[in-house]
């Protein structure tokens, strides 16, 4: 229990406690909670006898100390995927019950301790580590004795060893690598996410374009493109080194597009985008800075090949490929160094195919050749961003709601607005007074609409909650999971969020199809949707507790079994109904 001591004068009749509470539900598995809570008390000179009474009720249920630390000793060892944790006292003797409750630190994410053996002095607990710290060799926690379950007589034994993982250098090597390889196969495969597709796109028809220029010219392009996946992979990676130092959650993807703003700041990139794919208007700088870039570069394209990278690694920060989510679910459980040389492999793997091409560029005489087509073709391309921003608006909608969709859209509009002002009024033969009056219009619309539309109307919207989804879906809440188990029932929990083009396909195709949900009908499997799409620190437990960097992530808790089973991130109806139809048969 905690002493609080009030200021010294109050000047109000009540006193406002306010506490966030934190909690592990442990079963078959542990699950986090938390909450915020608030009490209002009043203020008063003394102390009622009936509260008195009650907090020595209270204390009296709460376990006292041992009342030396030589009193129990233990010893860590790991096995596989279990810590077994061994515990010897001279009085253990004295106490036929016992129980052991794990403190984890960061990351670090455990199942229920469970009673090993129990032999004279000593007794062994097994808890297994339910997150991918292959290095955890101890953790916090509380040992609490007693006579009987729940009794008064309890005593505790708390457990000070470090849960902090052992230093990098104690990782197999070879551990490493694996993982490190899986990373660059993982973005390998990015490049063929949906997400990622209209800027790849672009970045093909700049190598058309480039077909029979210099060696040097094309090689310069494609190192500039390469250039904007690292420098954003390792910008990102470094953000997610301090994030992890000062203590916070880390995930892939989740942290940028959780906020509504980054995605809103992207639907605006991808619309302007589209505008100058369109003609609306062209991106130009001043003569002087067009002379000092072209004396830089000897040619033209690098600095737009190296927002193109930017713009492509961006777009698939909400992507988990294959391989990717097991290796970052390794990596951010390690140390700063391997967190950055696994983002370092990541983007190696997606920048790869482009530097192969530039490194040869006799094979883009493969591609077809430059011509008039191509002003379709980039028009086209126009078209493959607009779909992007619908998809973008799409997530805004399920984070904020209808109301901030249609704010949205309204600046949108108002950005559009001033693309077009941009190429009608701001062009090389334009007289100084016309740009002057436009670039102040365009100025005085795009702030205006900013504080209205986005400061005011859009920052006020919220999302309306619903209890219920479509489909036979229900809401995921740690309790309503423990319920379900509690009652023998078998459970299939969904992680999924409105951005992650990865989870739509799943639910799609696999999901919501006929047999599938046929299937799930007929076994009384409950299904629960964890939605990450705005974030949730609870689910975000979860997908560490699972190895897992982000979403999609697929669960299925069988009733009568303590294991669940986790699926791919890209999931096949043979893959579900073969799985259901093993539980079946066992």
């Amino acid at each position: 229990m905690q002493e609080i001591i009030p200021p010294a004068t109050i000047d109000n009749s009540s006193g406002k406690l306010s506490a966030e509470a934190s909690w592990l539900v442990c079963e078959k598995i542990c699950i986090p909670g938390s909450a915020s809570l608030q009490l209002e008390i009043p203020i008063s000179t003394t102390s009622a006898p009936a509260n008195t009474e009650l907090f020595a009720r209270y204390r009296q249920l709460l376990p006292q100390d041992l009342p030396a630390a030589d009193v129990a000793k233990g010893k860590w060892r790991r096995a596989a995927s279990e810590l077994h944790f061994s515990v010897t006292s001279a009085t253990l003797a004295n106490y036929p019950v016992a129980d052991f409750y794990p403190l984890p630190e960061g990351n670090v994410v455990v199942g229920h301790p469970k009673i090993e053996s129990r032999t004279g002095n000593e007794i062994t607990f097994a808890i297994p580590i339910e997150s991918v710290s292959k290095d955890l060799l101890s953790i916090k926690g509380l040992v609490v004795f007693a006579q009987r379950a729940n009794g008064h007589d309890r005593a505790a034994w708390r457990v000070v060893e470090s849960g902090a993982a052992s230093p990098a250098n104690s990782v197999p090597a070879r551990g490493v690598l694996t993982f490190l390889f899986f990373g660059f196969l993982g973005g390998l495969i990015l490049n063929l996410m949906p997400c990622v597709l209209p800027v790849i796109s672009l970045k093909i028809f700049g190598f058309i374009q480039q077909a029979g220029q210099s060696r040097q010219k094309i090689w310069r392009s494609g190192l500039a493109f390469a250039a904007g996946i690292f420098v954003w992979f390792v910008g990102l990676a470094l953000l997610l080194i301090i994030l992890k130092a000062a203590g916070r959650e880390v995930t892939w993807g989740g942290f940028q597009f959780t906020n509504p703003y980054f995605v809103l700041l992207l639907s605006v990139i991808v619309l302007v985008f589209a505008l100058n794919l369109f003609g609306v208007f062209e991106i130009s700088l001043p003569q002087t800075a067009t002379r000092e870039l072209l004396s830089w570069t000897a040619g033209e394209g690098e600095a737009g090949s190296f927002f193109q990278g930017v713009f492509a690694t961006v777009l698939a920060t909400p992507c988990t490929a294959p391989f990717l989510g097991t290796a970052l679910g390794f990596a951010f459980t390690q140390s700063a160094a391997i967190i950055l040389s696994m983002f370092v492999a990541i983007a190696a793997g997606m920048s790869a195919p482009y530097l192969l091409l530039c490194a040869q560029p006799a094979w883009l005489r493969f591609l077809p050749k430059p011509g008039p087509w191509m002003a379709h073709v980039k028009q086209f391309m126009g078209f493959l961003l607009l779909a992007t921003l619908l998809f973008l608006l799409y997530v805004l909608g399920a984070q904020r709601g209808s109301d901030a969709l249609i704010w949205a859209s309204c600046f949108l509009l108002v950005v559009s607005i001033a693309c077009w002002m941009k190429g009608a009024f701001i062009s090389p033969v334009a007289s100084t007074r016309a740009k002057t009056i436009a670039i102040i219009t365009m100025s005085i619309l795009l702030v205006l609409s900013g504080i209205y539309f986005i400061g005011d109307k859009f920052r006020s919207s919220r999302l309306a909650t619903s209890s219920q989804l479509a489909g036979g879906w229900q809401p995921f809440t740690p309790e309503r999971l423990q319920e379900e188990l509690a009652q023998g029932r078998s459970v299939f929990v969904d992680f999924t969020a409105a951005w992650c083009l990865t989870c739509k396909f799943n639910e799609a195709s696999v999901l919501e199809s006929a047999a599938v949900r046929e299937a799930f009908q007929r076994r009384g499997i409950v299904k629960l949707k964890a939605d990450w799409t705005n974030g949730d620190p609870v689910i975000t437990k979860l997908l560490q507790q699972f190895g897992r960097p982000g979403v999609p992530l697929y669960v299925l808790y069988p009733g009568k079994s303590a294991e669940p089973i986790v699926f791919p991130e890209l999931l096949t109806k043979s893959v579900i109904l073969n799985k259901l139809e093993t539980i079946s048969r066992t």
